[in-house]
């Protein structure tokens, strides 16, 4: 995990030293992508930085990599793994480091721009050629590797980041508010959405995945090469299914035996799932330490007794992270991760693998690289059984077909719609087909491409900033384009067999992995049962300190334009209350570009977090130990004495109604018909009667009420009693 930062006259003009300070600037937005070493190299019209994360030949793995005529210079972010191959073919002789990406060089003087055609790996290129006069930038073919441009007339500047192109004076700093609103990897409109990812600001583009981009570095003219595309299924039939299993699994073993090639310490981050598991098996022998968060989610869903279990089997050294509920980011903690991610789509899932990865780091300085399931999901068919709301297969069908008519409706047709809007449509599929020719075809290949551009505009964001913004290079197996290939290109006959429910990973660990392991339900990182408690933390978060991360956002130079400021206000009480139906995830995605529109203006420094690492669960913990972690209190039991907390009021009211005020406030409503029990609790937590007694003189039981007085624990309307006194006595 390195960083690459740079720019280019594109008229024929070589750089004047008055550029330097910019070029260190760039390198320095990027340091903690890599903080062993920075390099600077200015040749005529182009310069380049490079800040590296040294996993392979620490020593003399040096960058930019630069030809023995001084003509040329490659700077390589990512990592090569048939290397050695390369190498061997290339000869030897040529080499003057053990560097993985020294190959790039070499193979670039001999191929010139089809140098990336065997190459495998995850990559952002940066080539500055005097020979051919251009400068060249290339990612790999899924687009792992991040590699962002600028163009303002005859200038190009480009970065491993976008916050390392805001510190170049032509390149232009301002939140693209009016495309992410309407980008459905923000809003999550129910529509399969189409064009590329969405970059966030404007003037920022990406280089595409899979291409080769020269720039002329006289006339400026501009040329692509793509020199991979994903394919789509094959027709023949001389493939079984079971061969088609066997191939995967070979080509997976395969690639986690190249992801463990390092030389510094690889780890594992476990989630407990079915993918994570795979690797942590196929690696056994050189995997040595795993991790995993220990959250109200993960414990709620058993993802972390699951990730637990599996280290345990395969002898891993396991290190489990506990997040305790409530115990949120700070405002500063909270902003520092944002301009890490560059993203409105910073959420909970960035907080927890960010703080993971910050203990990998600060526990074992040697390890460098974490192997990680992600990938997996997408092009297996690990969202299917979600997709398809209860159902099967067909299910899953018609929902994708609902969703791909949506966005060809909204391009041509808008109000067209409602004749699909009652529970029975009163038009078929086939009249869009015959309206809109093209507009409706094949509904998993949409699908397939809707998940394609997820990895690129969220996963992909996710794993790259959170481990390198911790000095860590995230690996992931599964993403081996090879596997890519193999799993876009199954026959159509084969797809209900192989991607329902992921049925192609769970039968390719059948002799690796126990059965209640393989065959456990697909759950989202951080959700499950206890996403409520999540959410409600992220969103005390938004209102600690009065606010401060809303109203920043809400006082940042466009919010007024886009943002309606009381609601939003409104919403976060709401949500707090439990008495909203917003997802906690909008709302804060809102926030999240109203501070971002901010940081785009002052270009706060890029630094390490200071709050206080994850503490590690020691030992072997019972559920209850485990529990008192997380909820930082004992489980609702019968047992327990409660009492209203400080500044909790329960008043009576007329028209059938009580009401809860905390700090002189008005919160919440108890109507006596449909919540005559837990009113009743509540008028009998005294303070010294076990909840256990009061639920039986309420005459409810103690089950039903159990997750509000935990969420009443968790806001602080109830609080637990040490040491109760005396009860008094029942005439």
């Amino acid at each position: 995990m390195c960083g690459i930062a740079g720019f280019a006259h594109l008229n024929g003009s070589d750089l004047d030293a008055s550029t330097r300070p910019v070029l260190e600037a760039m390198a320095q937005a990027l340091r903690p992508r890599g903080p062993d070493d920075m390099q600077f190299i200015e040749l005529g019209q182009a310069a380049m930085s490079f800040t590296r994360l040294s996993l392979v030949d620490p020593v003399g793995g040096r960058q930019p990599f630069v030809s023995r005529d001084g003509l040329v210079a490659l700077s390589a972010n990512g990592e090569i793994y048939n290397h050695r191959e390369l190498r061997r073919e290339l000869g030897e002789d040529l080499f003057r480091s053990r560097s993985d990406c020294e190959v790039l060089l070499h193979l670039y003087e001999r191929d010139g721009l089809e140098f990336l055609d065997r190459v495998r790996g995850m990559f952002g290129i940066a080539v500055i050629d005097l020979r051919e006069q251009r400068l060249v930038l290339a990612r790999d073919r899924i687009g792992l590797k991040p590699l962002f441009v600028h163009r303002s007339g005859d200038t190009l500047v480009f970065g491993s980041e976008v916050k390392a192109l805001f510190q170049h004076p032509l390149c232009p700093r301002e939140l693209d508010w009016a495309g992410a609103l309407a980008d459905q990897g923000l809003n999550a409109a129910p529509i399969i959405p189409g064009g590329p990812p969405r970059d966030w600001f404007v003037g920022i583009e990406q280089i595409e995945p899979g291409t080769v981009v020269t720039y002329g570095l006289r006339d400026g003219s501009t040329r692509t090469k793509r020199y991979w595309s994903m394919p789509g299924p094959v027709s023949h039939d001389d493939v079984t299914s079971g061969e088609v299993i066997e191939r995967f699994r070979a080509l997976l073993a395969e690639s986690v035996q190249e992801c463990l090639v390092a030389d510094a310490e690889v780890g594992l981050m476990l989630s407990g799932g079915v993918d994570s598991a795979g690797i942590a098996a196929l690696g056994r022998d050189t995997i040595e330490h795993s991790f995993s968060a220990l959250s109200a989610s993960t414990l709620l869903n058993s993802d972390a007794d699951y990730a637990r279990a599996t280290a345990k089997a395969l002898g891993l050294t396991h290190h489990e992270l506990a997040f305790e509920v409530g115990g949120h980011p700070s405002p500063d903690v909270w902003r520092r991760l944002l301009w890490l991610m560059e993203s409105p789509l910073c959420g909970p899932e960035q907080h927890f693998k960010s703080e993971v990865y910050r203990f990998v780091r600060a526990s074992r300085p040697e390890m460098k690289a974490v192997l990680l399931g992600s990938g997996a999901d997408e092009l297996s068919g690990g969202y299917s059984r979600m997709l398809a709301g209860g159902g099967d297969w067909h299910d899953f069908i018609r929902n994708l077909t609902d969703l791909s008519r949506r966005r060809a409706l909204a391009a041509h047709a808008p109000a067209m719609d409602v004749w699909w809007q009652s529970g029975r449509p009163l038009v078929s599929d086939e009249a869009v087909r015959l309206a809109f020719p093209g507009s409706l075809g094949d509904v998993y290949d949409d699908y397939v491409q809707w998940k394609v551009r997820d990895w690129q505009q969220y996963n992909f964001w996710v794993e790259d900033r959170t481990a390198s913004g911790n000095a860590v290079e995230a690996r992931v197996p599964y993403l081996d384009h090879r596997i890519v290939e193999l799993l876009a290109s199954v026959p159509r006959k084969y797809r209900q067999e192989l991607f329902w429910d992921k049925q192609i990973i769970r039968r390719a660990f059948t002799d690796l992995l126990p059965l209640d392991v393989t065959q456990r339900p697909k759950i989202a990182f951080y959700e499950g049962e206890g996403v409520r408690y999540t959410h409600l933390t992220f969103a005390q978060m938004l209102a600690a300190d009065s606010g401060e991360l809303l109203e920043q956002a809400l006082s940042s130079p466009r919010a007024a334009q886009f943002l309606n400021a009381d609601h939003l206000r409104s919403c976060l009480n709401e949500i707090i209350e439990g008495s909203s139906d917003t997802h906690l995830e909008l709302l804060l995605r809102l926030v999240n570009l109203g501070l971002l529109d901010e940081m785009t203006q002052s270009l706060p420094p890029t630094r390490p977090s200071e709050a206080a690492l994850p503490v590690e669960v020691s030992g072997e913990r019972s559920r209850e130990e485990q529990r008192e972690l997380v909820f930082g209190r004992p489980t609702v039991d019968s047992g327990l004495v409660l009492r209203l907390g400080d500044d909790v009021l329960l008043l009576d009211g007329a028209d059938g109604q009580s009401f809860v005020a905390m700090n002189g406030e008005l919160r919440f409503v108890i109507d006596h018909d449909t919540d005559a029990a837990w009113l009743s609790v509540l008028r009998g937590l005294d303070g010294a009667t076990d909840l256990g007694s009061v639920c039986a003189r309420a005459d409810c039981e103690l089950e039903s009420v159990t997750e509000l007085v935990d969420q009443s624990l968790l806001m602080g309307l109830l609080v637990r009693v040490a040491e109760p006194a005396l009860a008094p006595a029942v005439s």
